[in-house]
C-alpha cells in the first residue's frame, strides 16, 4: 500500500512539472505570438504605403483612349 502512494506521489510530481512547463511554453508562444501580431501590423501598413504609390503612378500613366484606337483603324485598313 505504500507503493501505491509512493507511486500516487510521483506521477502528481510528474504531472506538477508538465503543468510548469507547459506554463512557460503557454508564455513562450503568447510573446512569439504578439511579436508577430506587431510584425504583421508592420507588413499591412507598408503594403498600405506601397498599394497608395502604386495607385499614383499608374494615373500619371496616360490611359489608353479613344484618339489611339481610332489612329490604328486606318492603318488596320490599309494593311488589308
Amino acid at each position: 500500500m505504500i507503493s501505491d502512494f509512493q507511486e500516487l506521489s510521483d506521477k502528481i510530481d510528474q504531472l506538477a512539472e508538465m503543468t510548469q512547463a507547459l506554463r512557460r511554453e503557454n508564455a513562450q508562444l503568447r510573446q512569439a505570438n504578439a511579436a508577430l501580431v506587431v510584425e504583421n501590423m508592420g507588413y499591412q501598413r507598408r503594403l498600405s504605403e506601397a498599394s497608395v504609390r502604386v495607385e499614383a503612378l499608374l494615373e500619371q500613366i496616360p490611359a489608353i483612349g479613344g484618339d489611339a484606337a481610332e489612329d490604328k483603324q486606318p492603318e488596320n485598313e490599309e494593311a488589308r
